[in-house]
């Protein structure tokens, strides 16, 4: 069974995924800043399973002590990471002119700095054979579709996107594969106060039995790619 790290596991696709992945045996640290989610999360996987195996750290990705908090828990709980899902993020739906710098900077560091720390302190743990995932979006993906407020959320997850491609040429050695998957609309909260008016016709569910499928087999097939996984977007 594999051991696994995913961020943003308190709520939505990140939720989801953990415990779509518990359920089949594998061993989970879920991270994310809200504790009452977390708790949300291991208490759904204990309601569906024997023993859970989901281990949550609350956790700030971007402003988070590494050395003394999360890689000492990830060490205790898992010994080493096979699959590292960097799903947290956010987004702020926004007229250009009205985006402060701030507000561009808040982005960046939670859609794409935060998961530059994540795999610089987690990779020392990862073995050959192991795969990282990158969950981007269709907003920062080449060609497509664009929508009027996400140029902010967009541009981080574009950067996401590349750092994905670049990581790929730099971890051969180490035959340690990375991937992305640029994901079209699910219904969760995060959408909800982007989109009030729109529903998608996938849920967060749908989208989190993916992305854990893939977690555990696109290595065998992908690294370096960005994919994209949408019916509609955003």
């Amino acid at each position: 069974m594999a051991t696994i790290v995913i961020t943003g596991a308190s709520s939505g696709i990140g939720f989801e995924t953990a415990l779509a992945l518990a359920a089949t045996g594998h061993s989970i640290v879920a991270v994310a800043r809200s504790q009452s989610g977390l708790g949300n999360l291991q208490q759904a996987s204990v309601q569906n399973i024997v023993q859970s195996n989901i281990h949550i750290l609350p956790f700030d990705i971007i402003h988070g002590d590494y050395e003394n908090s999360l890689l000492p828990f990830v060490t205790t709980q898992l010994g080493h990471v096979d699959i590292l899902i960097n799903n947290a993020g956010a987004l702020i739906n926004q007229p250009f002119e009205k985006t402060s710098i701030d507000a561009f900077s808040d982005m960046l560091q939670s859609n794409f700095i935060g998961p530059v720390r994540m795999i610089q302190h987690l990779l020392p743990l990862m073995r050959p054979g192991s795969h990282i995932i990158n969950i981007g979006s269709m907003g920062g993906f080449q060609g497509s579709v664009k929508f009027p407020g996400l140029a902010a959320y967009s541009a981080s997850k574009a950067a996401l996107h590349a750092l994905t491609e670049c990581l790929a040429l730099e971890f051969e050695a180490k035959e340690i594969k990375i991937n992305c998957l640029a994901l079209g609309s699910a219904q969760t909260e995060m959408l909800r106060k982007a989109f009030p008016q729109y529903e998608s016709p996938v849920t967060a569910s749908e989208m989190g039995a993916y992305v854990a499928h893939f977690a555990l087999t696109g290595h065998r097939l992908f690294n370096g790619k960005v994919l994209p996984v949408a019916v509609t977007t955003p």
